[in-house]
C-alpha cells in the first residue's frame, strides 16, 4: 500500500544533524500572531519561552516560529510589525532551549533578523513565489530553507504535477540563490488553495513527492481538512491530525510540524516502529 523508502541523507541545523530516515523529527508550533486559525498564538515573550520550554520537555525537535497568521482571509502585516513580534522571541528562546528555531515567514527583512536574532532555519510558505531574495539571506547564514507548494493564487486541478512543478522550480532557484542542496526541505502544502480532495490525495501519494530527493515535511496539524472531513471544530482534531501524521510517516514524511507535540510525538514514535524497521 505504502511506498516509504529513506533518504538516508543528513542536514546539519544549527548545532544538530538530522539524519533523515532514521526517524521522525517533530516540528513544535509557535505563533506570536493574535489570529492564528487554531487559536494557539501566544501573547508575550514569557509566554512564548514558557510554550517552548514545554514543547521540548515533550519531545520537539524543531520550534517553528511565526509572527503573521496564514489562515485564509488573515490581514497580512509589516515587515517591521512582524520583525517586533518575532525578533525578542526567537532570542529569549534561543537563550532557553536547545533546539533548532525555525522562522515562519516569507519576508526577507524579517528573516535576516530572525536569523541574526538565532533562528536556523527558514519556513517559506510561498516557495520562493514571492521573491528569491529570502533565498539570498539562507545562503547568506547557512540556513537551512523549507519550501512549501502553494496553490492559494493558482489553483491546480491535476494537484500532484502542480505540486511537483512547484517544488521542483523552488529547489532550482534556491541552489541558484546559494542555498546548499543539503539543506534544502519540501513542504507539499497541506491547505493553502487545495480542495479537501487534493490534500487527501496529497497525504496519500507523499511518496512521489519524496521522489524528489529531499526531506519532506508535513503540516496538517488541526488543518481544515481535518474539519471538513470529520465535520469537527479547531480545538477538537486531534485525533484526525494522529490519523495524517500516521499516514503521512508511513509514505514518507521526515518531519510533522505540529501544535499538540506530546501526542504526536508519540504517534510518530509508534509509527517509526512500524515503518522505519531498518
Amino acid at each position: 500500500m505504502f511506498g516509504y523508502k529513506p533518504l538516508n541523507k543528513l542536514t546539519r541545523i544549527g548545532e544538530f544533524d538530522f539524519r533523515w530516515g532514521e526517524r521522525t523529527y517533530v516540528m513544535g508550533i509557535i505563533n506570536v500572531s493574535p489570529d492564528s486559525f487554531s487559536g494557539d498564538g501566544v501573547c508575550g515573550v514569557e509566554a512564548a519561552v514558557e510554550q517552548a520550554k514545554r514543547f521540548v520537555a515533550e519531545g520537539a525537535d524543531i520550534l517553528d516560529i511565526g509572527g503573521e497568521s496564514t489562515r485564509p482571509g488573515s490581514k497580512p502585516v509589516s515587515e517591521e510589525e512582524e520583525i517586533q513580534r518575532v525578533v525578542p522571541v526567537i532570542r529569549a528562546i534561543s537563550a532557553e532551549v536547545g533546539v533548532p528555531l525555525s522562522i515562519d515567514t516569507y519576508k526577507p527583512a524579517v528573516a535576516s533578523c530572525a536569523l541574526e536574532a538565532g533562528a536556523n532555519m527558514v519556513n517559506d510558505i510561498w516557495g520562493l513565489k514571492r521573491g528569491i531574495e529570502i533565498a539570498h539571506v539562507a545562503a547568506e547564514y547557512g540556513a537551512s530553507i523549507i519550501l512549501m507548494s502553494n496553490q492559494r493564487e493558482e489553483p491546480a486541478s491535476s494537484i500532484i504535477p502542480a505540486v511537483l512543478a512547484d517544488l521542483e522550480s523552488g529547489i532550482e532557484k534556491a541552489i541558484l540563490a546559494g542555498v546548499s542542496e543539503s539543506d534544502i526541505i519540501i513542504d507539499p502544502g497541506i491547505g493553502f488553495g487545495k480542495t479537501v480532495e487534493q490534500n487527501l490525495e496529497i497525504i496519500y501519494r507523499l511518496g512521489e513527492i519524496k521522489r524528489l530527493g529531499k526531506p519532506v515535511l508535513l503540516g496538517t496539524s488541526r488543518k481544515s481538512v481535518i474539519g471538513l472531513t470529520l465535520g469537527v471544530a479547531e480545538d477538537d482534531r486531534l485525533e484526525g491530525t494522529a490519523a495524517t501524521v500516521a499516514i503521512g510517516i508511513a509514505t514518507g514524511a521526515d518531519i510533522i510540524r505540529v501544535h499538540d507535540v506530546r501526542a504526536m510525538k508519540r504517534v510518530a514514535r509508534m509509527s517509526d516502529a512500524i515503518v522505519r524497521r531498518l
